[in-house]
């Protein structure tokens, strides 16, 4: 029996359930009465007729906290527990005939501690205390306001009850923010990531800028490198030539010299004079002009665009997110004072 009765104890009143018991979605009871002023500490600024909340509203299980969503009709569009309210009736029925109820209650009775034959029947509003009739007659309490237990049981279990039913109301309100804090939470991740990963992508795509101008302007470089290296290797090459024949001639000059005939002699030099007359001047062939090696045209200067760079920062709300680049529209940048870029540089004339 007494297991069965921990089981029919209403989790907010703390006593038997008192019909109607109505059975939330979440299959845990409560008596209507208690259920309507949970839903009511819940919902405060819903209208109310008669003590009774009149329209949809929400409030939590006592036992599981799960939330239960009510219609317009409130609390009594829950549905009664039947089987529980027979239960609750067989029980009584049972405790009465197992049990007389005036000794039960007679041992169940405080005492007074001052006056031990008399019993607690009354409580002394001045000193928020119960007492007997005896201390209000004689005792201590003779000039003290005093009420009737019952009516301050009911009072102080109401105001306890709504007590309860209002810090529940508070519980589901805080669970409720911190819901909210902790989606926000996950909202500042998920926008944390989602910008960092576009400030790496238009990083990335101002390297690949850079290195696109990069390899333009080296290819220039190397084209002109390639254009004045063949050049000096032609001109290497006809000097080479021109070299080889002129110690030809000087060879066969010396030994015309050596021909100990004359006649054989003078018939030979005269062609011999006029090639070595021609092997002695160079001025049929090119020459380098001064300075042809120099390639300080293609030097660059880095230092507007540097500063530039340096200067990039976030956009403000009043900039506009959108900038012509290349003849189109490109993605938003992340500059800030300075957020249009200064132009890449040109190859030096």
């Amino acid at each position: 029996m007494d297991n069965l009765e921990k089981q029919l104890i209403c989790p907010i009143c703390l006593e038997i359930f008192t019909k109607p018991v109505v059975i939330l979605p979440c299959q845990h009871n409560l008596c209507r009465k208690c259920a309507n002023d949970i839903f009511q500490a819940s919902n405060p600024y819903l209208p109310t007729r008669g003590g009774s909340v009149t329209s949809g509203g929400r409030f939590r299980c006592p036992s599981c906290r799960h939330e239960v969503v009510l219609d317009r009709h409130g609390v009594y569009g829950l549905q009664r527990n039947l089987l529980v309210e027979n239960i609750i009736d067989m029980f009584k029925q049972e405790s009465t005939s197992a049990k007389p109820a005036a000794p039960e209650r007679t041992e169940e009775q405080a005492m007074c501690q001052e006056h031990e034959e008399e019993k607690i029947n009354i409580y002394c509003v001045t000193h928020s205390v119960p007492t007997c009739s005896m201390c209000k007659v004689f005792g201590a309490h003779q000039d003290c306001e005093v009420a009737p237990l019952k009516s301050m049981y009911q009072t102080q279990k109401m105001e306890l009850t709504d007590g309860i039913a209002m810090m529940v109301g508070n519980n589901d309100r805080i669970q409720g923010i911190i819901s909210q804090l902790k989606e926000t939470c996950r909202t500042v991740e998920e926008n944390g990531m989602r910008q960092k990963s576009q400030l790496c992508e238009k990083f990335d795509h101002l390297y690949a800028i850079l290195e696109e101008r990069k390899r333009d302007l080296s290819s220039k470089v190397a084209a002109e490198q390639e254009e004045k290296l063949n050049y000096i290797r032609g001109l290497t090459k006809k000097y080479k030539e021109h070299l080889e024949q002129s110690s030809k001639t000087v060879e066969t000059g010396i030994q015309t010299l050596e021909e100990p005939e004359m006649a054989v002699f003078l018939q030979t030099v005269k062609d011999l004079l006029k090639r070595t007359g021609e092997a002695s001047s160079t001025s049929h062939l090119e020459k380098v002009e001064q300075g042809y090696e120099a390639m300080d045209h293609y030097t660059v200067n880095f230092w507007r665009e540097g500063r530039a760079l340096r200067s990039i920062d976030f956009i403000s709300d009043d900039e506009d997110e959108y900038e012509e680049v290349d003849g189109g529209k490109a993605e938003a940048g992340v500059g800030g004072g300075a957020s249009t870029a200064a132009p890449l540089p040109s190859p030096a004339p």
